[in-house]
């Protein structure tokens, strides 16, 4: 790159005129050009190696954020200013460059006027090939999109070359700045969208542990209410009961006491577990079927009954029903899953969604890190994967029929 010793614009090193204001710019010597050349070069192959570094990860969709907002919402505001920029810039007439001395049939103002309208119809064209790129922008097409928005700036300056009228690069950057910004604001309306889904869930499944927890509470005051009463009409018949009569009763009240003492324990279980916002149970589970051999989802749940969550995940929308390799009971199953999940985070199967519990791990190592951050668990090693099984074994027998 050099520069204009009038308005210090940066300009191509090809550059033979300024874009900004039009000034010659000097011619270098043999040897200036060869020196700058070979900087040139050398330039250019630390570029070449860096953007095929950056091509090999985008071919797997992977793309580095350039602004790293924090909401959704600062992006829709850099937006507006990025937009409003490109307005000041065309107000100004910065966004492309003309000459002011272009004569037309010997008028100036013929040649002012033609200028204008040439400039008006190559800006209008740049702008339609920017606007229907950006609307194109998916979450692995961004560099492909500025390729083609480099591509079109290029063409339509060579088509105002030979009247020295070109769209200017300040322009060109904040139309790479607009397909960016939009480019990462719908990754973060995306991200954000997931992030409402999963609270969305988790509350959710925190009503249901509630509402299960309350009931559990009051079936064990009634059980023990109903327990209450019997044991006391029998301890009344007790009382006055003879013989093999006193006998019958005596065992009726041992066998209600215990009753009750279970009735009690029950009750004194589920206010516990209601006073215990933090207590549940972290799941391990598998689905051969639905995600093959050595993936497991660990997850947790507060239900009362968390068999119910395990019955829910296996509904309509996988093709079978999970397995479950462990159950564990623990006062803080938040910290227990979140310790887990850190220790398998590069195992994940789904490195973008976090929210997604699926890890590509061995039985063997979950039972490790459990007894490592809780105590050892016993886990159920086999995949009975029965539904899965019989169905391979179905379509094994109708295929060697077919083949028959």
């Amino acid at each position: 790159m050099k520069s204009c010793s009038n308005c210090h614009a940066e300009l191509p090193d090809d550059a033979r005129f300024c874009a900004s204001c039009g000034s010659p710019l000097p011619t270098e010597s043999p040897q200036e050009e060869a020196t700058r050349l070979e900087d040139k070069i050398k330039r250019l192959r630390a570029e070449l190696e860096s953007v095929e570094d950056a091509v090999e990860i985008q071919s797997y969709g992977f793309y580095e954020p350039r602004y790293g907002l924090e909401t959704s919402a600062e992006y829709a505001e850099r937006l507006k200013e990025v937009r409003e920029k490109q307005k000041q810039l065309i107000r100004t007439k910065k966004a492309i460059f003309s000459p002011k001395d272009w004569i037309v049939d010997g008028s100036l103002a013929k040649g002012r006027k033609m200028m204008t309208e040439q400039s008006q119809l190559m800006l209008r064209a740049f702008n339609g090939d920017c606007d229907a790129t950006v609307s194109r922008t998916k979450f692995d097409n961004v560099e492909k999109l500025e390729k083609r928005i480099r591509k079109a700036f290029e063409s339509i300056n060579k088509l105002g070359a030979t009247k020295k009228i070109a769209v200017t690069e300040g322009y060109l950057n904040e139309k790479l700045a607009e397909l960016h910004l939009v480019h990462e604001h719908r990754e973060k309306l995306y991200q954000e969208k997931e992030e409402q889904r999963a609270i969305k869930e988790q509350l959710r499944e925190e009503q249901v542990a509630e509402k299960e927890i309350e009931k559990a509470r009051r079936d064990a005051e009634k059980e023990e209410e109903k327990h209450k009463k019997a044991l006391e009409k029998a301890r009344e018949k007790l009382d006055e009961a003879t013989g093999a009569q006193l006998e019958k009763l005596q065992v009726l009240v041992q066998k209600l006491e215990t009753e009750l003492a279970d009735a009690i324990d029950r009750k004194a279980k589920s206010i516990a577990r209601a006073q215990l916002t933090r207590s549940g149970h972290v799941y391990v589970l598998s689905n051969v079927g639905s995600f093959g051999e050595g993936v497991y989802k660990i997850g947790m749940t507060r239900r009362f009954e968390p068999l119910e969550r395990v019955y829910e995940l296996g509904d309509s929308s996988v093709p079978f029903r999970f397995d479950v390799h462990a159950m564990i009971y623990t006062e803080d199953a938040p910290q227990l899953e979140n310790m887990l999940h850190k220790e398998f985070d590069n195992r994940r199967v789904n490195m973008i969604n976090l929210r997604r519990e699926y890890f590509r791990v061995t039985l063997e190592e979950i039972q490790a890190a459990v007894a490592k951050y809780h105590k050892p668990v016993t886990f159920v090693t086999t995949h009975a994967a029965e539904e899965y099984r019989r169905s391979v074994a179905i379509h094994e027998r109708r295929d060697s029929c077919v083949g028959d």
